[in-house]
C-alpha cells in the first residue's frame, strides 16, 4: 500500500495550492490508507487535516519542514507523543528567537529536538538536495544519521523533470553507502492538477510579480499533485521498494493529535483545603457584599442557587477554572482597571458572586443551564470586557507573567482571502493596473462576496464581459478559487489559552505582531476541536469611555459610580432612548436603533436587553423584527404557534430573538440531545455555515416529526434556524451589552460633560465621527472650550465656568502632532509644584520643547491653538509657524539675522521678511474648516449654518423640519453626509444620514435610485436630497445634487 508521506496545505503561506481539508479528503478517495502533511514551520493545518482525515477513515500523519540556517528545509514527522513535543518546541524555539517572519533552526537545535521523530531528506529545496549541489552530501546525510540514528530516510520524488533524476542518483549512491533506506513520495503541492494555477497564483503573489514576468519562479509542470499508488507504482516501476517502504513508515508513526493531552493550570490553594472548598467559601462570602442591597425574594434564593451551581461545578472538576478567572477580575479590580464578566457566564450566580459579572441573574431570569449543565462537556465559555488599550495590555501582560511565556498564548486567527483583498491579489497577478482593480475590487460590499453567475452580472454591470474577455474569464474563475484560503496567521481579538505544562508541549508558539505577545498556531476552533480551554480578554472602547468617565465623575461631582452602582430606573434614560436620543450611547446608537427605539418604547431594563439583540441580521432576516414590534404595539396579538413554545418564548411575545431560545426548542420540541444543541449552537455562530445547517435543519424537521408537531410550525422553526445563521445574539451577551448601554445613557446624560471628555479620549469608537459628537453634545446644551497651547492638556479635559461644566478640547485631537511632543508641550508648560509657566510666542515654544518640527508648529497654528491669549490670530500664527523652524547650519547662521518673536525674520537666502500684521483673521466657514481640517471637530457652527438662507431661499428644509411632515409630502433637505450604509439585510437598499445645524435628516434609497445617482452620492460629501416623506425621521430619496460651498471632508461611516 502506498501512503503520501510529503504533502504541503496553503498552511504553507503561499507555497502550497490546496486546503489540508481537500488534501485528506484527496487522497481518501485515491484509496490511500493515510498521507502525511508537512506545512513549512507549522502544524497551523495540522488539526483540520486530522479530522477531516478521520472524517475519511484514512490515518492522518502529522509533521512538518522546518527551515534551516542555509534557507532549505528539513522535513520532520513525529513517531510518537515525545516526537511531536519535540517537534512543537523545536517550531517554538525557532520562531520566538528570531522577529516574526524570520526564523530558521540550527543544527544544535535540531540536534537537542531529535528525540522521537523521523527525518526525510526531502525534495528540490530539502536539506540534503542542497547539500548536495555544494559538495557536501555525504557529509550532511552521515550528521543527520548520527542525529537521528534508525530514523532518517531519504526521500526520492520523481516530476519528469531534466535535472531531477541526477539528484535521485546521487541520493540512491549515498543511501545504499551509507545503509540508509529510501522511500518515494511525490511531495504533492496541491491536491489534484487543476490546483496547480491556484499554486502559480500564490508564487506571483509571493514574489510581488505577473503571471506574465514569472518565468521559472512558476512550477515547471503541473505533476506536484496527489497521484495514486498504480501512478506511483509506475513512476517508480524500477523501484517498487520504495512505494512499498511508505507502509513501513507509516506504521512506525505510532502518534495521533488525540493523545494530545492539555489541562488547565491547578488553581493553588492551602494544604487543609480543595478548589472545591476555596471556591464555595469565597463565593458564599462575597455574595453577601454583592446581595446587600437586593430585596429579600432575591437574596432568599442565593444560598440554594449557589449550591445548584456548586454541584454542577464541583461534578465538571472545573472550580479551579472559576477560581483562575475570578483572579484575573480581582486583579483588574486591584489596578483599578474596569472589567465585567460577558456571555454565557452572565447566566451564573457564582460568576455574579465572585466579581467576574455585573448582570445578577435571580432577579433577571437567567437558568444556570443555558452556561453549564451535566450533560455538556465543553468547558464554559467566559469572556472579559476590558477598556481596549494599556489597562487590557496590562489584564494580557499579567496572564504572561504569571503562567510563563511557554505556557500561555494568545489564539490565532485565521486571516483569509476575503472579496477585495482576492481581487486585488488575483488582478495583480494578471497584470490589471490600478483603475481596474479599482472597478474590480468594488464589485463586493463589506458584506457580499459574489460568486458565480452573481459575479458575472455584477461584472457586466460594471463594463466587464469575462464572455468576451479570456483574461478577465480566467482572473473570475481564481478569484472565486482563491476565496477562504488563508492568507496569514493574525492574533485573535482576545483569546488567551493558559496551559499547566508548557504549552509547546502541545502547540507551537510564535510571535505576535504586537510586541511581547506570542500566539499558538491555531485559532479559537482548533482549540476548540482538541478542548483546549481559552478565556477571552476582549477589549471594548466603551469600557474605557465608562471607566474614565467614573474617574472624572468622581473628580468633578465628587459622586462614587461602578458597573454595579449606576442607579436603575431612571426616567431620563428611558425617554432618550424612547425619543431615539442615543447618539454616543453605547450599542443603541445606529441609524437603525434611533429609528427602531421610538416604536418600541424600551421601559425597563429587558427592554434594553431585546433592543441590543434585536437589530441583528438573525431576526431581520427571519422577519421576527416587525413581528415583534407589532405585538408590543398591540397591533397583533400574542401568538405561540404550538402551545409547547410559550414556556420558552413568553418572554419575548412569542418571536424568538436569541440563540438560547432556538436551541432551547431544539431540544423540547425537538428532542436533541445535548451533543446535537451543542452542533446546533456552534452552526449559528460559524462563519459559514452551508451544509452544517442542512444537515441539522433536516435533523431538526425529522425531530420534531416524530414529536407531533405540525409541519407549519417546523418551518417556522427551521426558518429561524436559517435565519440566526446569519448571526443572531445570545441572551446572555444582550444582557452584559444592555447594561452597558444603560450605563453609557446614565453617564451621558447626568455627567454629559464627563461622559464626552471621556469619549473624545478614547475615540475613535462607536458610530459617529468626532465632529457629529460634538453638535449633538452642543445640540444638548453642553459647551466646549477652544485648544490653548497654554490652557489644554494633552487629553480633553472637563472645566467649570461659572458654575457650568464645560469641556476643554485636547491636544490629542490636533493631526500631525506626535503625542510625545504634546504631552511634552503640557510638561513643560506646567513645570514642577505649582511652577506654571505659559508660552509667550512660537520661538518661546520651540526654545522649550526642541524637539517640535515645523509641521507640528503649522498644525498647531491652523488648529488655533497658537493664540497666546488672543494676541495672536491664527493668520499670524500660520505666518509665523513658517518662519519659525528654519534651515540649520553654519552659513545659514552667519548670514541670516535672528527670529525674534515673530515681527521679522530672515527667508533662506537672507531676504528679511515683515510681519504679519497685514493678515486678515480668519472668519465664519474658514475658522470652521481649519478646525475640521486639523482636528476633526469644530465648536464654532456647523458648515450649513452658513448656507442656511440660501438653502431657505431654495426652499429646502432643515433637518428639523423633516420630522413631522404629512406622509407623502415631496422635500428637499440637506447637509454633511455622515452615514452611507448598505446593511447586507437591506436587499441592497443603501441607508443615508445628512447632518446640519439642527440635527439629522434619514434617507433610504432604492437600488435604482443608488444606482443612478452613485458618483454623486459616493463622492460628494455634502448633498442635497429630494425626497417623499415616509414616516418621522424617514424620507423616500429621488433625487441628489451635491453642495459645492465646503472644501472640507466629512468622516462618515460608509457601508458598513
Amino acid at each position: 500500500m502506498f501512503y503520501e508521506l510529503h504533502t504541503r496545505s496553503a498552511f504553507s503561506f503561499l507555497s502550497s495550492g490546496s486546503q489540508p481539508q481537500r488534501l485528506a479528503e484527496r487522497s481518501a478517495e485515491l484509496g490511500m490508507p493515510g498521507a502525511a502533511l508537512l506545512d513549512r514551520d507549522t502544524v497551523a493545518g495540522a488539526v483540520r487535516f486530522h479530522f477531516e482525515a478521520r472524517k475519511h477513515g484514512i490515518k492522518p500523519i502529522i509533521g512538518a519542514e522546518i527551515t534551516m540556517d542555509d534557507g532549505s528545509l528539513l522535513p520532520l514527522v513525529p513517531m510518537t507523543l515525545k516526537g511531536y513535543q519535540n517537534l512543537s518546541k523545536l517550531i517554538t524555539t525557532v520562531k520566538l528567537r528570531h522577529k516574526k517572519g524570520e526564523h530558521f533552526a540550527t543544527r544544535k537545535d535540531i540536534e537537542e529536538h531529535s528525540a522521537g521523530l523521523l527525518c526525510f531528506t526531502g525534495g528540490a529545496d530539502g536539506f540534503i538536495h542542497n547539500s548536495i549541489k555544494n559538495g557536501r552530501g555525504q557529509i550532511d546525510l552521515a550528521w543527520l544519521n548520527y542525529v537521528f540514528e534508525k530514523r532518517l530516510y531519504v526521500e526520492l520524488q520523481r516530476h519528469h523533470l531534466r535535472h531531477e533524476e541526477a539528484i535521485n542518483q546521487s541520493l540512491l549512491g549515498l543511501a545504499h553507502k551509507l545503509r540508509l533506506p529510501y522511500f518515494a513520495s511525490n511531495g504533492a503541492y496541491f491536491a489534484d492538477q487543476h490546483d496547480r494555477e491556484l499554486f502559480d497564483v500564490f508564487t506571483c503573489i509571493k514574489n510581488h510579480t505577473t503571471i506574465y514576468d514569472a518565468g521559472k519562479l512558476l512550477s515547471e509542470n503541473n505533476e506536484r499533485y496527489l497521484k495514486s499508488q498504480k501512478q506511483m507504482f509506475d513512476l517508480f516501476a524500477d523501484l517498487p521498494e520504495a512505494v512499498h517502504a511508505t507502509q513501513e513508515i507509516a506504521a512506525r508513526v505510532d502518534f495521533s493529535m488525540d493523545e494530545l493531552s492539555y489541562n488547565f493550570p491547578d488553581y493553588p490553594v492551602p494544604t487543609d483545603e480543595t478548589v472545591n472548598s476555596v471556591l464555595r467559601a469565597k463565593a458564599i462570602e462575597r455574595s453577601h457584599e454583592r446581595y446587600l442591597q437586593e430585596a429579600w425574594p432575591i437574596r432568599s434564593q442565593v444560598l440554594s442557587r449557589l449550591e445548584k451551581e456548586f454541584r454542577v461545578i464541583e461534578m465538571k472538576k472545573l472550580a479551579g477554572y472559576f477560581l483562575t478567572v475570578a483572579d484575573i477580575s480581582d486583579f483588574c479590580k486591584a489596578n483599578n482597571i474596569l472589567s465585567q464578566g460577558r456571555g454565557s457566564a452572565a447566566n451564573s450566580v457564582v460568576c455574579y458572586a465572585l466579581g467576574i459579572t455585573a448582570v445578577e441573574p435571580i432577579k433577571n431570569k437567567l437558568l444556570f443551564e443555558r452556561f453549564l449543565s451535566e450533560s455538556y462537556e465543553q468547558y464554559p465559555d467566559i469572556d472579559i470586557d476590558l477598556p481596549s488599550g494599556d489597562d487590557r495590555e496590562s489584564v494580557i501582560q499579567h496572564v504572561y507573567n504569571k503562567y510563563g511565556r511557554r505556557s500561555s498564548g494568545m489564539t490565532a486567527n485565521v486571516i483569509s482571502y476575503r472579496g477585495k483583498s482576492a481581487v486585488r491579489e488575483v488582478g495583480k497577478t494578471f497584470g490589471f493596473g490600478t483603475e481596474v482593480l479599482g472597478r474590480l475590487s468594488k464589485l463586493n460590499s463589506h458584506y457580499e462576496t459574489f460568486k458565480g453567475k452573481e459575479l458575472d452580472a455584477r461584472l457586466k454591470e460594471n463594463g466587464f464581459d469575462p464572455a468576451e474577455n479570456i483574461r478577465l474569464r480566467h482572473f473570475a474563475d481564481l478569484y472565486q478559487r482563491i476565496l477562504d484560503f488563508p492568507r496569514h496567521l493574525g492574533q485573535h481579538s482576545g483569546g488567551m489559552v493558559v496551559s499547566l505544562n508548557r504549552l509547546d508541549g502541545i502547540v507551537p508558539l510564535e510571535p505576535a505582531s504586537m510586541e511581547n505577545r506570542s500566539i499558538v498556531q491555531w485559532d479559537k476552533d482548533d482549540c476548540d476541536a482538541l478542548k483546549i480551554v481559552k478565556i477571552d480578554l476582549l477589549g471594548l472602547g466603551m469600557m474605557a469611555v465608562l471607566r474614565d468617565s467614573i474617574t472624572l465623575i468622581k473628580q468633578h461631582h465628587d459622586v462614587d459610580l461602578s458597573l454595579y452602582k449606576v442607579p436603575h430606573g431612571d426616567d431620563e434614560v428611558y425617554k432618550a432612548l424612547q425619543t431615539g436620543d442615543t447618539v454616543g450611547m453605547f450599542q443603541v446608537e445606529s441609524r437603525a436603533q434611533i429609528a427602531f427605539l421610538p416604536k418600541s418604547k424600551p421601559k425597563n431594563f429587558y427592554d434594553i436587553v431585546v433592543q441590543v439583540a434585536i437589530i441583528r441580521p438573525g431576526p431581520i432576516v427571519g422577519k421576527m423584527l416587525h413581528s415583534y414590534l407589532k405585538r408590543r404595539q398591540g397591533l397583533e396579538p400574542v401568538d405561540y404557534i404550538d402551545g409547547r413554545l410559550k414556556p420558552i418564548l413568553e418572554r419575548t411575545m412569542g418571536v424568538p430573538l436569541f440563540q438560547e431560545q432556538l436551541l432551547k426548542i431544539s431540544m423540547d420540541i425537538a428532542g436533541f440531545t445535548s451533543d446535537e444543541t451543542e452542533d446546533l449552537r456552534k452552526a449559528m455562530g460559524f462563519k459559514k455555515p452551508g451544509k452544517k445547517l442542512e444537515k441539522i435543519s433536516k435533523n431538526l424537521r425529522e425531530g420534531m416529526e416524530k414529536r407531533g408537531v405540525p409541519k407549519e410550525v417546523q418551518e417556522n422553526i427551521v426558518n429561524c434556524v436559517l435565519a440566526f445563521s446569519n448571526y443572531g445574539f445570545p441572551e446572555s451577551h444582550a444582557f452584559s451589552f444592555a447594561l452597558l448601554a444603560y450605563a453609557s445613557a446614565y453617564f451621558m446624560i447626568h455627567y454629559r460633560a464627563c461622559f464626552m471628555a471621556a469619549m473624545f479620549n478614547n475615540y475613535p469608537l462607536g458610530f459617529y465621527n468626532a465632529a457629529t459628537l460634538v453638535k449633538d453634545a452642543q445640540r444638548h446644551g453642553l459647551h466646549f472650550i477652544a485648544l490653548d497651547i497654554n490652557k489644554s492638556q494633552y487629553e480633553f479635559t472637563v472645566e467649570e465656568i461659572d458654575g457650568e461644566k464645560q469641556v476643554r478640547v485636547g491636544l490629542n485631537f490636533v493631526r500631525g502632532l506626535r503625542k510625545e511632543i504634546g504631552e511634552a508641550i503640557v510638561r513643560v508648560r506646567t513645570g514642577s509644584g505649582s511652577d506654571w509657566v505659559p508660552y509667550t510666542s512660537i520661538a518661546d515654544l520651540i526654545d522649550r520643547v526642541p524637539g517640535i518640527n515645523k509641521r507640528e508648529i503649522r498644525s498647531l497654528s491652523l488648529a488655533g491653538a497658537l493664540n497666546f491669549d488672543g494676541s495672536v490670530h491664527r493668520r499670524e500664527a500660520l505666518w509665523n509657524s513658517e518662519l519659525a523652524i528654519q534651515p540649520s547650519g553654519e552659513l545659514f547662521h552667519k548670514s541670516s539675522p535672528p527670529y525674534e518673536g515673530g515681527v521679522a525674520a530672515a527667508s533662506a537666502d537672507g531676504v528679511v521678511l515683515s510681519d504679519a500684521s497685514f493678515l486678515h483673521r480668519m472668519e465664519g466657514i474658514e475658522l470652521v474648516e481649519a478646525d475640521l481640517r486639523k482636528t476633526g471637530i469644530s465648536i464654532g457652527k456647523h458648515p450649513m449654518a452658513f448656507v442656511r438662507e440660501e438653502m431657505t431661499k431654495r426652499g429646502i428644509l432643515s433637518s428639523i423640519q423633516t420630522l413631522n411632515l404629512k406622509k407623502g409630502q415631496v422635500v428637499s433637505a440637506a447637509g454633511a453626509v455622515i452615514i452611507r450604509q448598505r446593511p447586507m439585510t437591506a436587499n441592497n437598499v443603501v441607508f443615508i444620514t445628512l447632518e446640519d445645524e439642527t440635527g439629522h435628516s434619514n434617507f433610504v434609497v432604492m437600488p435604482d435610485v443608488f444606482e443612478k445617482y452613485r458618483p454623486v452620492i459616493n463622492q460628494n460629501d455634502y448633498l442635497i436630497i429630494k425626497g417623499i416623506f415616509e414616516e418621522r425621521g424617514m424620507l423616500k430619496a429621488q433625487h441628489f445634487e451635491p453642495i459645492y460651498s465646503f472644501t472640507v471632508d466629512v468622516m462618515s461611516h460608509n457601508f458598513r
